[in-house]
């Protein structure tokens, strides 16, 4: 059986809130090795005001940035930690990004996320978010985490 997170677990994994939650569904995880998550995308995201009016189209960055939550969630949980002002991981790169198709209202991302390594504060992902069966972006990318420090 893969393990499930509804909206309400993730909230609690990750510190974004409306509108920059970009991960509606966990539907898998494997604890510090990879993760796959969902997000359904409709015409009444408020970035679909300005991008474009006459053709709807996702932006890359809020694709990476969907990828780059789906990583922070995992980082959270394989870490068993929770998101606060004390302990927070914050997207420190990327590498490799490319587009392979627009992602419009009415599709729905799946996002998988795998860790290529992890070392102390630091976690390098290779994430791939696919509509249906296709590649719609692929990027490698970096978080850190910055704990407060006294």
């Amino acid at each position: 059986m893969k393990y499930v997170m509804d909206i309400h677990e993730i909230l609690k994994y990750l510190p974004h809130r409306y509108p920059f939650i970009l991960i509606d569904r966990v539907i898998d995880i494997e604890m510090g090795k990879s993760l796959v998550a969902l997000k359904n995308v409709t015409i009444n995201e408020p970035f679909f005001m300005g991008h474009f009016p006459g053709r709807p189209v996702m932006p890359g960055v809020l694709i990476l940035e969907a990828m780059a939550q789906a990583g922070g969630v995992l980082a959270y949980k394989s870490t068993n930690t929770l998101p606060n002002s004390d302990n927070l991981y914050y997207f420190a790169g990327i590498d490799n990004a490319r587009f392979r198709r627009v992602v419009e209202p009415g599709d729905q991302l799946r996002m998988e996320v795998k860790v290529l390594r992890y070392k102390r504060e630091i976690w390098k992902l290779e994430g791939r978010a696919y509509v249906g069966d296709e590649l719609a972006c692929s990027a490698e990318f970096m978080s850190a985490r910055k704990a407060k420090v006294d």
